[in-house]
């Protein structure tokens, strides 16, 4: 029987290891644990397990190395670590008191209940581990005088060397060289002043009793010395127990160099070299490698001697590390001993092939060096190591820690490299309560080089998904010319190094899917306006054109307009039109088409499958319209996708033909004004990135405007057609305002603000044939070289009449739709134009059978989007009296429905006349026509006539466009505003009237500035200057955009099918992230509502392996999900509309933001809530000056119309 382990107290002799594996039924010797025979049994039964003080990785590297001895292991746990890893590795395992007893933390810093639990379980042997008692002179004590061996140096070594300050007497005692640092510890900031006094700035303050960074500051100057000395103090009494602090002069720039000890506590001292520590971030190592790159030999071998020499003077024993700077000039100054084994021990045993933790047990169980095999001369290294520690931090946010389940967990594997993990397993929980080191990863090879490319193989191999990773950073690391070419690395250069942390942001893009995937099966679709889900099922198919090979057609072709267009420049290329002598045609199917009909909801996706095809289809076009406009934020409003990216991918499959986009003058792409420079650099991009012809508008026909954005056009090299937007009736001697005496003036003034093209912007399709004829004949008379391209709508159904006519008057372009995508409120047939000019002089060139071809796609199109098509069913003649924009016509019909107004729509059409009438009777055309669509609809819910507006204009709650058109916002409209109306509406309200135009008053943006606080927010090197323009323009859109991205990943390959509505159970789906990368994804199971949580867990095949997501369940939690049919919504109280004082919503919506709080007194008209609702948001004002007792409402509530908000005492 073997001795008990009470006889192994301290001072006795320790049984060596031959004893325990004679104790044992072995039937080889154990004795050459470094490369000798392998063991038959792993746990013998026998009565003295090793039990270890730790947690995570280092655990479950002694419990392995404990197997391999021999030895029974036992792990401890906090109530926190319950379902960690290191507590299944071990053969028991023990919580450490009870669950709230002491701190996750606080748990493995438990002396007294370790040490209970380490003799209840006769407990042969402690190791410490790393961290935590490590280091804990206390501790060790105990251990040894509870008759248990500790691994590690004795308590009087441990207090010598683990108290930096007798470390560094003990260093000048023994002739090493030091930094010069305090004499001892600095207990308060008069002792630190006298130092920095004799010695200057910087210093640095270090924690006397630990390490890792903690407890320790870097301080420049007098100014930031006082908080920063106090910090340094409540982190190191926090982390070790002990608040003791000492200072040294800071060395810039240094190496990290540390030297790896082993000895036995009989004299014997040996070192196995080197490691090169310097790739720090925060004094936290991040990237160790050995031996030391372009270290002189002669200072390698005196920093090994020194760090031999202070082991022999503090009689060390078991394993340590000697850590030294190193300057720019090669002088070596002792740091510190760390006495215990480090988190970079990998590297040492990698290049040595010495297991150092078998080595401290069997140190700590009695034996020598020299029973081990170990003298200096039989230690050799080979080769090169580098380890990284993989933790789970987000370098994009300063390494915050990421907490969270580990959704999958794939780990690299192969030749050179090894793996330490502790919590890294698929479904493993990482808290915010401990070290956020995952893995690390150790690889080998010849050289330097081999081992780094060998690591930068394994980080690539890796796969978490779940939380955030410093995976990315560590590869931009890796692949740093400075680190790749072996340079001088020192322990600020990750601080140092900004670039480093650009681009690195983890993909995640399967997980990331599969979370929407999970969503839409949950919830349903989150797409606004979707009604139901497509009838389309079966993948699009791409049509072949008349005799011409696919081959052919999957190529872009490469000779059309925009040939001349880059040869000629604008002028030329507008000259080359005018004598061209068919007619042209700009095809609006990408654009304006789908805005019409489908409430702008087609996806990239659907125009790049068919672009290459349509370049060949169409060659012989104007131009494709397919960007700007609206399509610019619904992109990232409703489809999360990034418009700038539409454009190049767009460009890039259709070279030859010239690309049209709408510009709202000096709105941009927006819905308000924008400081000058913003439109400048909009324009820029645009140009630079695709867009050859800018269709240039402004909402009112207000010259300032529209001067604005005729000029960035040019100044960006783009053509600028100068629009007139087109309302009334020419042909109506009646109609006096909107005549052709308005519009050929309007034009002389454009040609003179340096048009290239004369834009005729029909937006309502109000002008008839008669009318085109007149207008287009006295433009074409007053101005025979000027290019004319006319736009209409077919909501009345005489569209193509009207574009023939403009032809016959002197027009040279039109536009039209694919005739699967054209009429109603849409554009005029192509097909029908093509057909009607076929062989006469105005012949386009297009062939009708190209045209077929193409539409056979956006049939197919049609019935993908049905979800979103309004169910038109014929023309409306009625626009002649309503003046409804066409492409205005289906959003505001499908807003009206969102809003619970569905059942008004004819009311709304006839309050959309009266609107118009309240705003002066002006042009209607994006954003102008928005602020006649909101009044209108806010007369329907509201139950208000004109008259009752007129009336009441000092207490309603207008949308907040109707009052910014008020002030003057979108400038001044022909004939000015109407008055008195305007101004009892301002001076209700207290809004001031903008004179002008709007912008020019407005400083310019800084886009420097914005781009800083969006990388803030988004990363470093996560933001475009394209995205600074997108939040200009639209800020809370772009916000939002990003926010579903940074969740869901790029959604725009997803297949349209799969993206509006969700898989059914056993359902496969296959599609191509990019080229080469294929994924096949897999519906499997859908898990059981956690009424804790309100999640299910979604259950996927992902290229075949299990994937699990977690989704919030919408209808559990109580949101309400319009898409998804579910409504969420409180039953809330209604306001009484004849009390003034009870504040009501004047629409469906959602509060955005709350204005008051109960007991603010408030005036008439002050705000009180902002709600939102599509794209309308309206202002909630106060109907009556008074005290607010009552506020029902809060942020992101949702409303319905007449709910009560709040109420109002009359003062």
């Amino acid at each position: 029987m073997p001795p008990s382990t009470e006889s192994f107290v301290l001072g006795t002799r320790r049984p060596s290891l031959d004893v325990l594996v004679q104790s044992s039924d072995y039937s080889q010797s154990m004795t050459n644990i470094f490369g000798g025979p392998g063991l038959e049994a792993i746990t013998p039964g026998q009565p003295g397990p090793l039990l270890v003080a730790n947690r995570g990785e280092i655990s479950i590297r002694v419990i392995r190395a404990a197997h391999e001895l021999g030895l029974k292991a036992i792990s401890v746990y906090s109530h926190e670590d319950r379902l960690s890893m290191h507590r299944y590795k071990a053969d028991e395992s023990y919580q450490i008191g009870e669950p709230g007893q002491y701190t996750p933390v606080g748990a493995y810093l438990a002396m007294d209940e370790i040490v209970k639990i380490a003799k209840e379980r006769r407990v042969m042997v402690i190791h410490p581990g790393y961290g935590f008692l490590s280091e804990n002179a206390e501790f060790a004590e105990k251990v040894e005088r509870a008759g248990i061996a500790f691994v590690g140096p004795t308590p009087e070594v441990i207090q010598a060397c683990g108290d930096k300050t007798k470390a560094r007497e003990l260093a000048i005692k023994a002739g090493v060289p030091v930094v010069p640092g305090s004499d001892g510890p600095v207990e308060n900031l008069a002792q630190a002043e006298a130092f920095i006094k004799e010695y200057g700035f910087p210093v640095i303050i270090k924690a006397a009793m630990g390490g890792g960074g903690r407890g320790m500051r870097v301080v420049r100057d007098a100014t930031s010395f006082p908080s920063l000395f106090e910090r340094a103090k409540s982190e190191a009494l926090a982390a070790f127990g002990d608040g003791t602090v000492f200072l040294e002069r800071f060395v810039e720039r240094p190496r990290h160099i540390e030297v790896q000890l082993l000895a036995d506590g009989r004299g014997n001292v040996i070192h196995l070299y080197e490691r090169d520590c310097s790739v720090q971030r925060r004094h936290q190592k991040v990237v160790e490698m050995g031996p030391a790159l372009n270290l002189p030999d002669k200072v390698r071998q005196a920093i090994l001697d020194d760090a031999v020499k202070l082991a022999h003077a503090v009689k060390y024993r078991n394993a340590g590390t000697a850590e030294f700077l190193v300057d720019k000039e090669n002088r070596h100054y002792f740091i510190e001993i760390n006495p215990r084994i480090q988190v970079e021990h990998t590297v040492t045993e990698e290049i040595t092939g010495i297991d150092l933790v078998a080595a401290q047990i069997r140190i700590a169980l009695g034996e020598s060096l020299a029973d081990l095999g170990l003298t200096q001369e039989s230690i050799q290294t080979r080769g090169f190591a580098i380890q990284c520690r993989v933790t789970t931090e987000d370098p994009a946010r300063n390494f915050q820690p990421d907490t969270g389940r580990i959704e999958v967990y794939r780990s690299s594997s192969g030749n050179g490299v090894r793996l330490d993990g502790g919590p890294g397993y698929s479904g493993a929980v990482i808290t915010p309560h401990y070290d956020s080191l995952l893995v690390k990863c150790t690889c080998t090879g010849r050289d330097f080089d081999a081992a780094r490319r060998k690591t930068l193989r394994a980080l690539v191999e890796f796969r978490v998904r779940g939380l955030k990773t410093n995976i990315p950073f560590l590869i931009n690391l890796l692949t740093h010319h400075t680190f790749a070419t072996g340079g001088r690395i020192w322990t600020t250069f990750i601080d140092d190094t900004p670039e480093l942390l650009q681009g690195s942001l983890s993909k995640n893009r399967g997980q990331k899917l599969l979370r929407y995937l999970g969503d839409l099966v949950v919830n349903g679709s989150r797409v606004k306006g979707q009604v139901g889900y497509p009838k389309l099922e079966a993948p699009v198919s791409v049509p072949s054109l008349p005799n011409v090979p696919r081959e052919v057609t999957a190529k872009p072709f490469e000779k059309g307009w925009r040939n001349i267009l880059l040869e000629q420049g604008p002028e030329g290329f507008c000259k080359a039109i005018r004598a061209h002598r068919g007619a042209l045609l700009m095809d609006t199917t990408w654009r304006d088409a789908h805005q019409s009909l489908l409430a702008t909801r087609v996806r990239t996706i659907d125009m790049a499958r068919i672009a290459t095809t349509t370049s060949h289809a169409l060659q012989n076009a104007f131009a494709l319209e397919c960007w700007g406009g609206a399509t610019f934020d619904v992109a990232m409003r409703f489809l999360w996708e990034d418009p700038w990216d539409r454009l190049m991918t767009l460009r890039s499959l259709v070279p030859n033909i010239p690309f049209s986009m709408l510009l709202r003058g000096a709105n941009a792409v927006g819905y308000t004004s924008y400081p000058d420079n913003v439109i400048y650099e909009f324009c820029k991009k645009a140009r630079a990135h695709g867009v050859d012809i800018f269709r240039v508008f402004d909402s009112l026909n207000y010259e300032e405007n529209l001067k604005l954005g005729i000029d960035a056009v040019v100044k960006a090299g783009g053509v600028a057609e100068g629009a007139i937007s087109y309302t009334g009736d020419v042909s109506d001697p009646s109609r006096k305002k909107y005549n052709l005496e308005y519009y050929v003036d309007l034009t002389d003034r454009l040609v003179k603000d340096g048009i290239h093209i004369l834009g005729i912007k029909d937006m309502a399709g109000l002008l008839k044939p008669r009318a085109a004829k007149l207008l287009i004949g006295a433009i074409r008379e007053r101005h025979p070289d000027l290019v004319i391209h006319v736009h209409t709508h077919d909501t009345a159904g005489t569209g193509v009449a009207s574009m023939l006519a403009a032809f016959e008057a002197g027009a040279d372009i039109v536009d039209v739709a694919l005739d699967s995508m054209s009429g109603l409120t849409s554009q005029p047939s192509m097909g029908a134009i093509i057909g009607a000019l076929q062989g006469t002089d105005f012949d386009t060139g297009i062939t009708l059978e190209n045209a077929q071809a193409l539409n056979s796609y956006w049939e197919q199109i049609r019935l993908l989007y049905s979800c979103f098509d309004p169910g038109l069913k014929s023309g409306d003649s009625g626009v002649y009296i309503h003046e409804m924009p066409g492409g205005q016509y289906t959003n505001l019909l499908f807003q009206s429905q969102q809003l619970g107004l569905g059942e008004s729509w004819n009311e709304i059409k006839k309050a959309y006349a009266a609107a118009n009438r309240l705003c002066g009777d002006i042009v209607k055309v994006t954003p102008s026509s928005k602020v006649v669509g909101d009044l209108a609809q806010f007369m329907v819910s509201q139950k208000l006539t004109e008259v009752d507006v007129i009336e009441r204009a000092e207490t309603l709650s207008f949308p907040q466009s109707v009052l910014e058109y008020y002030q003057g916002y979108l400038g001044i409209p022909p004939g000015g505003f109407p008055e008195p109306l305007r101004s009892r509406i301002l001076e209700a309200k207290r809004l001031a009237k903008i004179e002008g135009r709007p912008g020019a008053t407005m400083s310019p943006l800084d886009f420097a500035e914005l781009k800083r606080d969006l990388e803030e927010r988004w990363g470093e090197g996560a933001v475009r200057d394209e995205d600074v323009i997108s939040s200009a323009l639209y800020p809370k859109v772009f916000d939002e955009f990003r926010t579903v991205r940074d969740q869901y990943g790029d959604l725009s390959t997803l297949p349209t099918q799969f993206f509006l509505r969700p898989l059914k159970v056993g359902e496969e789906f296959t599609f191509n992230m990019e080229q080469g990368k294929t994924l096949y994804i897999k519906l499997m199971a859908i898990g059981p509502l956690n009424e804790a949580t309100g999640k299910r867990d979604i259950f996927f095949l992902l290229n075949g392996e299990a994937r699990v997501v977690a989704v919030t369940d919408d209808e559990a939690q109580g949101k309400n999900n319009s898409a998804a049919g579910v409504n969420g919504k409180a039953i809330r109280p209604k306001a009484n509309p004849k009390d003034k004082g009870e504040i009501s919503a004047p629409m469906s919506g959602v509060v955005v933001e709350v204005r008051v709080k109960t007991g603010a007194e408030v005036k008439l008209g002050d705000p009180v809530v902002v709600m939102s609702a599509m794209k309308m948001e309206t202002v909630v004002t106060a109907t009556q000056a008074g005290v607010v007792t009552e506020v029902l409402v809060n942020q992101n509530d949702s409303l319905n119309a007449g709910d009560l908000v709040a109420r109002i005492e009359k003062k």
